[in-house]
């Protein structure tokens, strides 16, 4: 299928998992850096898909250079072909690898750097039935990248101000945060994301900072996104977050 936004589109017939809500969260909702206004020049998308997520962050940071990888190779080529149709064909690159094996290109850190921001829509079944889809259960189950492997790697290749920005089941909050917790990532924002008012949360959106310490941060942000309003449609908050990508 397409989907156009404001700025570019995506095709995802050969992506096991198609462009969703989540992915357009994450999109719109990962920060910067709490304690620095240096703007990011380095972005990995873990588990990119279709590439929506790279391209947004492509749209709303103009200087960076976003690196995306994925285990599924037929993804990786959809990505691409996503990204030569943008605005920002120069500044995304695609790449198939599991981020287990990631060492940046040719092994080395472009200009000697790390990522300013890593940012993943990553597998969430851990005891479900498997789909018989080889793609869309690798895409979808934590066999090929456990939390703890997310988190573990995302550590080794943050620059040492670098945040870590997830979209998680809001069940696995807890577990994600003692990993961060482990590997010295410090809690600095979190949205919990509601279908509606008065049902339990859906998802949480979590940003880690590495080298900030609680006693840096300046009290946690913490905060609520209901997505659907009275009507059943986009609600004020949802569409704000989102007003420079949905049509």
């Amino acid at each position: 299928m397409s989907f156009r936004f404001k700025q570019f589109y995506i095709e995802d017939s050969k992506c096991a998992m198609k462009v969703g809500t989540d992915g357009v969260l994450l999109g719109a909702w990962a920060p910067t850096n709490p304690l620095t206004t240096n703007p990011l020049t380095r972005i990995l998308d873990v588990g990119t898909g279709s590439g929506l997520i790279a391209l947004m962050l492509a749209q709303r940071f103009p200087l960076a250079q976003i690196d995306a990888i994925d285990m599924d190779e037929a993804a990786v080529e959809q990505a691409s072909n996503n990204f030569c149709s943008s605005p920002w064909t120069e500044r995304l690159h695609a790449y198939h690898s599991p981020l287990q094996e990631w060492r940046m290109v040719n092994g080395k850190c472009p200009n000697g750097k790390w990522y300013d921001l890593i940012v993943s829509n990553p597998p969430y079944f851990q005891n479900s039935l498997k789909n018989p889809d080889k793609g869309r259960q690798t895409a979808r189950h934590t066999d090929t990248l456990s939390y703890a492997e997310l988190i573990k790697h995302s550590a080794r290749l943050l620059e040492e101000d670098g945040v870590l920005a997830l979209i998680l089941p809001a069940e696995s909050e807890k577990e994600v945060r003692g990993l961060a917790a482990a590997e010295r990532l410090s809690l600095t924002r979190v949205t919990r994301v509601y279908s509606k008012e008065n049902k339990k949360p859906k998802r949480v959106l979590l940003a880690f900072g590495k080298g900030v310490s609680g006693l840096e941060v300046s009290g946690l942000e913490e905060d609520v996104l209901v997505l659907e309003d009275e009507k059943g449609g986009r609600s004020a908050a949802y569409s704000k977050l989102c007003q420079e990508f949905y049509l």
